[in-house]
């Protein structure tokens, strides 16, 4: 029987036990117990700051849509999304499950439905726990002492906390002239100055920075979509991470790098680095195609995840509410 739950899954939690070159997992300046590394950045002043910054009611939905059929990491193994109803109008008629009667069963229509998906589907972050590198993950937490049944019992998430800060899109696709980049595309860190200086942006530190390769475009093609997508280089992360202190990042592809890796020994280098190098949380699968037609690169970037405890994922629903530009 199908239960009304969201399917938690192991393939990421146990991608802590990954042994990758010299790379150990970082330790957090926030102390030992930060399990939201550099989500510590916001504060409620740099929340009101980009609150403060919107010029315009227009509101910019970031999020893709949840269907039977949608492109998932089910090529893994993974779970793909299900969708089913648990009552229908007809089906409470003929079974009178509230013990209402005839009646009261043909006067009120009600149906109601239940879902089953991995925690990674459609517009997702990821948590500090979903990778990291010799059975730690961000901070020194190990699987070990903190991996249970139900879930990690650090950097679940469940800690991750609502998201306000200013917003910047680099519309790389745009940058090179293409609707799509090409497959297995590595955007390269001249791929991002490039595309800031035609968009006349500056990056800041804290920023939230979302990167567009038109793969979002193929999205209601489940094919198309999961096909060799284009996706940022390690190079590139650690340009942002390092050099321009961004917070946090995303992309509109389903991993947010490219796939497969050419970094000898690690097949995912960006996800160990930002997850359990930096304490750098991501958001895949996002929807850039109409705020990159509309050109708006500066925005309020307001969003929050489902708190899902011990998880090593959650979907959630971004939003960009562009700012006043006489003021950028």
């Amino acid at each position: 029987m199908r239960r009304k739950i969201l399917t938690f899954t192991a393939i990421a939690a146990l991608s802590a036990n990954l042994s990758v070159g010299q790379e150990k997992v970082g330790k957090s300046p926030w102390g030992s117990n930060d399990q939201i590394g550099t989500l510590n950045m916001m504060t409620d002043a740099s929340k009101l700051q980009a609150l403060k910054s919107v010029g315009t009611g227009k509101t910019y939905d970031l999020g893709v849509e949840y269907f039977v059929g949608m492109p998932g990491f089910n090529y893994l193994g993974d779970p793909e999304y299900q969708f089913w109803n648990t009552h229908t109008p007809h089906g409470t008629l003929v079974d009178n499950p509230n013990y209402q009667g005839d009646a009261m069963n043909k006067k009120v229509s009600y149906t109601s439905d239940a879902i089953s998906m991995l925690t990674h589907s459609g517009t997702h972050i990821d948590a500090l726990n979903h990778f990291g590198l010799n059975g730690q993950i961000y901070n020194g937490f190990s699987a070990e002492q903190y991996l249970g049944d139900k879930g990690w019992k650090k950097a679940g998430a469940e800690t991750i906390p609502p998201i306000i800060a200013r917003g910047v899109l680099i519309d790389v696709a745009g940058y090179k002239n293409k609707s799509v980049l090409d497959k297995n595309y590595r955007i390269s860190k001249e791929d991002l100055k490039g595309a800031l200086k035609k968009q006349k942006v500056t990056l800041k530190k804290g920023d939230v920075v979302l990167i567009r390769t038109g793969q979002a475009s193929h999205y209601n093609d489940a094919k198309k979509y999961l096909d060799q997508y284009p996706g940022v280089s390690l190079d590139a992360v650690k340009w942002l991470v390092e050099d321009q202190h961004i917070m946090i990042l995303g992309a509109d592809n389903l991993g947010l790098e490219a796939f497969p890796s050419v970094q000898p020994g690690n097949w995912v280098p960006v996800h160990c680095y930002l997850l359990a190098e930096k304490g750098v949380m991501f958001m895949e699968q996002l929807n850039l195609e109409e705020i990159a037609l509309d050109g708006i690169y500066e925005f309020a970037f307001v969003a929050s995840s489902i708190k899902l405890r011990g998880a090593s994922g959650s979907p959630m629903r971004p939003i960009a509410l562009p700012f006043n530009r006489r003021a950028e």
